[in-house]
């Protein structure tokens, strides 16, 4: 069974978020990894966090374990480390499932 990640963020700066994305891909790929679904939301009707959402998608791995190499993994934290502090503000972990 995969393993899915649904996930609400708030990005302030869509062109860092996006070089974070690219940064990532290759890495994401080597562990099965991919975006199922990518959504640019205009309006928060309702919400338990503080922040805001304007972004919502879903992050499909093979299984836990190699989603979870894929979010340990050095090259992946480097990238992170590199444009995610900067281009979000906020990250809801909104559900995580198996398909």
């Amino acid at each position: 069974m995969a393993h899915e990640l649904l996930v609400g963020v708030h990005v302030v700066d869509d062109g860092l978020y996006a070089a974070y994305r690219e940064g990532i891909a290759p890495i994401l790929a080597e562990y099965g990894g991919s975006f199922r679904h990518d959504f640019v939301v205009a309006r928060t009707l309702k919400s338990d966090v503080a922040h805001d959402i304007n972004r919502v998608f879903t992050l499909r791995f093979p299984d836990v374990g190699r989603k979870d190499a894929f979010f340990a993994d050095p090259r992946y934290l480097a990238v992170r480390t590199s444009y995610f502090p900067k281009a979000v503000k906020g990250v809801s972990f909104l559900a995580a499932y198996e398909t």
